[in-house]
């Protein structure tokens, strides 16, 4: 495994993160294809095994009990500083919003409650897990550098925001002497590149890390076709992001396919090895060892400019998907 720093903090994080969605009790969520605890604590096992350090839950995974089975397994399998931890909070909800709840006090129970479901005293990175339209943002900066001046969050992050709403925020705690966040979670992969239009400029710039989501597309980059899953049979919302353009991500897809045969590796190796030489940490979901072996041996395959080449010269402009094609008509409706 090999490590680096996570943006401007002073976060050391393995260069795969270990994604915990698939982790939490089935019946509690809105995903049934998830993990039980004691399955849960073999995979963060052989994870920690191998050398991944990074780990990135949420308090909306399964109704929490992600985080509940996740943060016994690392208090069981590993020295809290062995281990970087990631969690998550959503926007406040209509019944907050009525009952006067500030965005400060939000931020401040979620972390609350995430701790008290992982046991631990802080997390090493507290992210926003959306950006939240109906809260006013310096409500939200100043709620998340009280979560670090507390002690119970050492560094923050953003997922599923529009580079200018990431710029508006960090400048504003610049301006303010507020913290900044160090990371955005973003979706981003071999066949959901647009990401490169504003927010990987932006975070080269600034050095903010990114460590995006859907790495291998729900399974969609590691699986020929035929080929299937619990997951790919089940996630309604992956099919919701990625069936519409099936046919042209298909042909990513096959090369994907094709290079892995040539190189004597797996389709997972192939689209990680790619997407490495573009983020700081992207976000593996593993529910098998297999997941966790492929996602390893990623980190150590370097793949030639012209290999590079090969497998984006197909890529299409994609309409924004998922939470971000939510946004973006929040956005519209903010335009005045």
């Amino acid at each position: 495994m090999k490590y680096t720093k996570l943006g401007n903090s002073d976060l050391t994080v393995s260069r795969i993160c270990m994604g915990c969605m698939g982790f939490g009790d089935p019946a509690a969520g809105q995903h049934t294809w998830t993990l039980d605890e004691p399955q849960t604590r073999e995979i963060l096992r052989h994870g920690l095994e191998l050398g991944i350090n990074f780990y990135d839950t949420a308090i909306a995974y399964q109704n929490g009990t992600s985080e509940q089975f996740v943060g016994r397994a690392l208090r069981d399998f590993a020295r809290r500083d062995d281990f970087v931890l990631a969690t998550k909070f959503t926007p406040r909800t209509q019944a907050e919003i009525d009952a006067g709840v500030t965005g400060q006090q939000h931020i401040a129970n979620c972390l609350d409650q995430s701790l008290r479901n992982l046991g631990l005293d802080y997390v090493d990175l507290y992210i926003y897990h959306m950006w939240d339209y109906h809260t006013p943002m310096e409500e939200v900066m100043e709620g998340l550098h009280n979560a670090v001046k507390s002690g119970k969050a050492r560094a923050i992050g953003i997922s599923n925001c529009f580079a200018w709403q990431l710029a508006k925020a960090n400048f504003y705690a610049r301006e303010h002497g507020l913290t900044e966040f160090v990371s955005i979670q973003g979706h981003y992969n071999l066949i959901a590149r647009e990401e490169e239009r504003e927010m990987a400029p932006f975070c080269k710039d600034q050095n903010i890390a990114m460590t995006p989501y859907s790495a291998l597309a729900g399974g969609r980059l590691s699986k020929r076709p035929g080929e299937t899953s619990k997951r790919l049979e089940q996630d309604a919302y992956a099919k919701f992001k990625y069936d519409a353009t099936a046919e042209a991500d298909g042909k990513i897809i096959a090369r994907v396919a094709e290079l892995a045969d040539r190189r004597g590796v797996s389709m997972t190796e192939i689209s990680l090895a790619w997407l490495l030489t573009k983020v700081t940490a992207p976000v593996v979901g593993a529910t098998k060892f297999s997941h966790v072996d492929g996602a390893v041996k990623a980190v150590e395959l370097a793949l030639t400019p012209e290999e590079l080449n090969y497998l984006e010269e197909l890529y299409v402009p994609h309409a924004l998907v998922g939470v971000m094609a939510q946004n973006g008509k929040q956005q519209a409706g903010n335009v005045v």
